[in-house]
């Protein structure tokens, strides 16, 4: 599965796991979303323009959720597509999602902010690559 929530004590951890870097992170993006409702239910209508830089890549993929959960607060907007392009220590992506309906999408939770509990981004056994973090809920 490319992406997958894991529990943590009272919070939720998020996983992306893809060929490369970057599609880690764009997985883990998915899964940060089914921590808040379906991505299935959200139409990607609309798209956003998110860029951040770290010093290294686990840094880099909190920066990266943080955005997105700025985002997804400041617009009152769910996202449920991502294109995440990666060069040394900066990142460059784009989200697409459309406004929450309440109704629609079904909120089951809100996300504070992304944590460096169970931070790690690496290579695997399989040549796949992991981007996982907890999630403050």
């Amino acid at each position: 599965m490319p992406h997958q929530t894991f529990p943590h004590e009272a919070d939720i951890g998020v996983r992306g796991i893809g060929a490369t870097p970057a599609a880690a992170f764009a997985e883990a993006a998915m899964a940060l979303t089914s921590v808040i409702c379906d991505p299935a239910r959200v139409v990607p209508e609309r798209a956003v323009v998110i860029e951040c830089s770290a010093p290294d890549a686990e840094l880099l993929l909190v920066d990266w959720l943080n955005a997105l959960i700025f985002e997804m607060a400041t617009r009152s907007m769910l996202f449920s597509r991502f294109e995440v392009a990666l060069e040394g220590e900066r990142l460059r992506a784009t989200a697409w999602g459309e406004a929450v309906e309440v109704g629609r999408h079904r909120p089951a939770a809100e996300v504070k902010g992304a944590s460096f509990c169970e931070l790690k981004v690496a290579r695997q056994a399989d040549g796949r690559w992991l981007a996982q973090c907890v999630v403050d809920v």
